[in-house]
């Protein structure tokens, strides 16, 4: 449908009112996205000016990235399980079973069985956690779904069943090591893509970009909406090519140890220079996972039947009913999903430690939720972005890292947490009663 002569058009409407009032309109940026943006950049800088300039070296920012990675993937489920009206408090307990199942299947089983070394057994074991964790999100799912009982009692039976169930299954011994290739889902100088293909998956990340701007542009003309002005569109291109060029520059800066480095040189029969050899790390492969993830969900969300499912569902459940959706199944595979990505987190943490404890995975639904509803979940129901929910997990990720660094007790650094979602739940509350 075409606009009316009565609407003003985007760009006219963006030439009333406060420059930054215009420029959000032109650009159509999510207001909430941005002030999570700009109190993200406030910690950070904070963080750095306390901590003596250490917090914003490239070495802090790249782990900070791998430790972020795994409560990141958790997120992107949590912000669906929170659409559909539903908690899930189990998700940390998933975790650590699921990596206790698949360190003792890597660690004891499969070596008796396909012999040391097997490139196959990252594999087997990758997909033996996943299915595992798709099987307890399903079966919680359909005691919620299909049986009635509260997904809030359901899934802190969960907490506490998965977690003895972890301690059971090795009777509470740590299991280490892990397979050489499935550390690799974990970072270190081997999990990482390294400066060359780091800038390489940076460049394809611009032009996806614009690509995409492009023909968002294309679809608005061809069904007759509103177009962005041209300097708006520029500007959200440049800013974001900006923001990934800067990324990978940081990423690379961090150096392999020398002699990391040096052994490398060796085994390659690489001469090393007499400054040294300078190796990068590169993205690490663990926040590549977080970033597929982060893709593929947020196509799921926007572009599938089963997105647009779980947020009608969210939005009005009886509703949702009656115009025909099985809002039951629905539900069950929010909850295999949640599972499934569950059990990635946990390879991604095994991986990273080299081993399994019992202690992994211990709170990580605190943080999971808290960066589900700081990135714009609404507890409510109905709303939320899978974008929004990674940032929240940097957001936790960064307030933690940020108080290690300062040497706080881990008591306050649960309050602080603790806090920060209070705070988190109160301003979602008042922008949904401003808009209503």
């Amino acid at each position: 449908m075409s606009q009316s002569a009565s609407e003003p058009s985007v760009g006219a409407r963006a030439s009333t009112g406060g420059g930054l009032s215009r420029f959000v309109r032109a650009t159509e940026v999510d207001t909430r996205m941005l002030g999570m943006v700009g109190a993200l950049l406030v910690i950070w800088l904070v963080f750095h000016v306390l901590s003596g300039g250490i917090f914003l070296t490239p070495r802090n920012l790249w782990n900070l990235t791998v430790q972020t990675s795994s409560i990141a993937v958790m997120a992107t489920g949590m912000v669906l399980v929170i659409v559909t009206r539903n908690i899930d408090l189990s998700v940390g307990s998933i975790l650590g079973f699921t990596g206790m199942a698949m360190a003792a299947l890597q660690a004891n089983i499969l070596p008796g069985m396909l012999g040391f070394d097997s490139p196959f057994t990252w594999l087997l074991t990758l997909a033996a956690g996943i299915l595992v964790g798709v099987a307890i999100g399903g079966l919680q799912g359909y005691i919620i779904a299909f049986m009635g009982v509260p997904a809030f009692i359901v899934t802190l039976g969960g907490l506490l069943i998965w977690r003895g169930g972890a301690w059971w299954l090795t009777s509470g011994r740590t299991v280490a090591p892990l397979d050489d290739t499935f550390r690799l889902m974990g970072g270190g100088a081997t999990g990482s893509l390294g400066e060359t293909w780091t800038w390489v998956l940076a460049i394809l990340a611009c032009i996806a970009v614009v690509a995409s701007l492009v023909f968002a542009r294309k679809r608005r003309v061809r069904f007759g909406f509103p177009q962005r002005p041209v300097w708006a569109e520029v500007t959200i291109a440049a800013v974001t090519t900006i923001i990934i060029l800067g990324a990978a520059l940081v990423l690379n800066a961090y150096e392999w140890p020398s002699a990391i480095a040096r052994r490398y040189a060796e085994a390659a029969g690489i001469e090393v220079p007499e400054g040294g050899l300078h190796i990068g790390y590169g993205v690490a492969v663990p926040v590549l996972i977080a970033i597929v993830v982060g893709i593929v969900m947020t196509f799921v969300t926007q572009r599938t039947r089963f997105g647009r499912y779980v947020f009608a569902i969210g939005g009005n459940p009886e509703a949702a009913e009656l115009a025909g959706i099985n809002t039951r199944w629905v539900v069950m595979k929010v909850f295999m999903l949640m599972g499934g990505l569950a059990a990635l987190g946990a390879a991604i943490s095994t991986a990273r430690l080299n081993a399994a404890t019992n202690a992994l995975g211990t709170l990580d639904e605190l943080y999971v939720i808290a960066a589900a509803v700081i990135g714009g979940t609404s507890l409510a129901g109905g709303a939320g972005t899978i974008i929004g929910a990674m940032l929240g997990a940097l957001v936790m990720q960064s307030l933690q890292s940020g108080m290690v660094l300062l040497g706080v007790d881990s008591p306050l650094q649960s309050i602080v947490v603790g806090v920060v979602l209070i705070i988190a739940v109160w301003i979602d509350t008042v922008y949904r009663r401003r808009a209503a």
